[in-house]
């Protein structure tokens, strides 16, 4: 088992776990401890617990002592000088002419380094500044660019809600904020109401969204109808933080929206929507089918019984075992395709300046051969007289 204490060493930043080292340590005391960076001050937030070894949990720095008066005299001492670095490097940043604004100033404990945080709208060559600053300092310069969140925390201010910002106050860690949590907590979407004094979105946006997701999927979507104890209705609105559920009850020519508690609405199916509205419609043409009567029986249905296809479907196989009502179908079907030429078949005619046998005509045309009776080497034209006097 191992004890760990939570320690913070800058003002509303993130809380780091040390082991207290078989030290005596409460919350809001002063402690000096190694860190990945040197010797730093710090205060206790979080008081002792207890971990196994292999958790995670568990530090891997260790707390040296507990913060002596000189020790306090030291930090007091660093806080001064970083307000007057803060006015050098201010001075520095004009004579430069960079386009940077200095945020913080912060000094190692034991006066190794001085860290300069400033903002920008881009990259910044920054180093001869850090050449000059190390000229007038004489220890190690950094200077780290920061973002607009990182900002807020560090000044401090007061929200639109008009206490101290979170960031601030007890967030030791930015969540990442969308504009669709916005959009589904019903809030406004203009920028003024719903940013911080950061510029981006406010960081409670993300407090309730588990609460709507979890509620949104049990309630009904919009549009929806839903059963209530007025009868049905349509789903105009929700109120996610009471759960009730605003229901548009249409009564002939008029409609009323009520609010309803979610325990008292229920979904319709689908199906039973549909039903309803075949029943509606039925009732409006006059005609009603009482649940689980029959259908009327058709000559056209081909599920009836008297449907005599079905009939000689079914006695296929029994009464023409050998296939004869197949055989007999084919000379039918040959015969029809000689009367009926298919499309697209050429269609032989007649030739006059030939001698053609004899061949099946019309009866008018057929009455006036037997009268004829042309012979097959008689000429063509004394035939065709002969057919003109016979018709008239």
């Amino acid at each position: 088992m191992a004890t760990i204490v939570g320690i913070q060493f800058q003002k509303n930043g993130k809380i780091y776990n040390f082991d207290v080292n078989n030290l005596e340590v409460k919350p809001d005391d002063y402690v000096v401890a190694d860190t990945g960076h040197g010797i730093d001050l710090g205060q206790v937030v979080v008081g002792c617990r207890h971990v196994e070894d292999t958790d995670s949990a568990v530090a891997q720095k260790k707390l040296i002592r507990i913060a002596t008066e000189k020790d306090l005299q030291t930090s007091a001492e660093n806080r001064e000088k970083e307000r007057e670095a803060f006015t050098v490097c201010q001075k520095k940043i004009a004579e430069h002419k960079l386009d940077m604004k200095l945020v913080s100033v912060e000094y190692a404990f034991d006066n190794s380094k001085a860290l300069f945080y400033f903002t920008a709208n881009g990259r910044v060559d920054f180093r001869s500044l850090v050449k000059d600053l190390a000229s007038v300092f004489k220890m190690r310069i950094e200077l780290r660019q920061i973002g607009v969140r990182d900002e807020a925390r560090m000044i401090g201010g007061l929200g639109p809600c008009g206490r101290q910002i979170c960031c601030g106050s007890f967030l030791d860690e930015f969540q990442p904020v969308s504009i669709k949590m916005a959009k589904e907590q019903n809030l406004s979407l203009n920028p003024t109401k719903i940013s911080g004094v950061c510029g981006r979105l406010m960081c409670c946006l993300k407090y309730e969204q588990d609460h709507y997701e979890q509620t949104r999927k049990i309630m009904p979507r919009i549009g929806k109808e839903v059963s209530t104890p007025d009868g049905t209705g349509t789903v105009s609105d929700l109120n996610i933080v009471k759960e009730t559920v605003f229901v548009r009850i249409t009564n002939g020519d008029s409609s009323e929206i009520k609010e309803y508690p979610l325990e008292k609405v229920e979904r319709i199916n689908s199906s039973e929507i549909h039903q309803t509205a075949d029943r509606k419609e039925n009732a409006a043409n006059g005609e009603v089918h009482p649940e689980g009567a029959p259908e009327a029986e058709t000559g056209n249905d081909s599920k009836g019984k008297g449907n005599p296809q079905r009939e000689n479907r079914g006695k296929k196989g029994q009464n023409n075992p050998s296939g004869q009502n197949r055989n007999q179908r084919k000379p039918e079907k040959q015969e029809t395709a000689k009367k009926n030429p298919a499309l697209g078949k050429p269609v032989m005619r007649e030739n006059p300046n030939r001698n053609v046998p004899k061949q099946e005509t019309a009866p008018a045309v057929e009455a006036a051969e037997e009268k004829t009776e042309v012979s097959s080497g008689s000429n063509w034209a004394e035939a065709v007289r002969k057919a003109i006097d016979s018709i008239n």
